[in-house]
């Protein structure tokens, strides 16, 4: 268990299944993002707390624990979405 003053290590969901198929459709990332993005100068800004990235040329999703602090509901929908479909999950590095 982490210390109050201790920063938790964000969570990466990435774009594959346990069984190695690459997750379809390919903007699921973006899709999931989009529900916290706000728009600025006519421009789609992601939330810190909830980002599509590509890591070792894959498309995955990075969550922010504090996420689960401010917005359970969602944070809880994207963890289940994760597991329901098979997706890869670890801590960012």
């Amino acid at each position: 268990m982490s210390k109050p003053d201790e920063k938790q290590s964000k969570i990466l969901i990435e774009g594959e299944t346990e069984a190695g198929q690459s997750f379809r459709p390919s903007d699921w990332a973006e899709r999931m993002s989009g529900s916290l993005s706000t728009f600025r100068g006519h421009r789609m800004v992601y939330s810190p707390l909830l980002q599509p990235v590509v890591k070792n040329g894959q498309k995955c999703l990075l969550l922010d624990p504090e996420l689960k602090k401010s917005n359970p509901e969602l944070y809880e929908a994207i963890m289940t979405f994760a597991q329901n479909n098979k997706l890869k999950m670890r801590e960012d590095d």
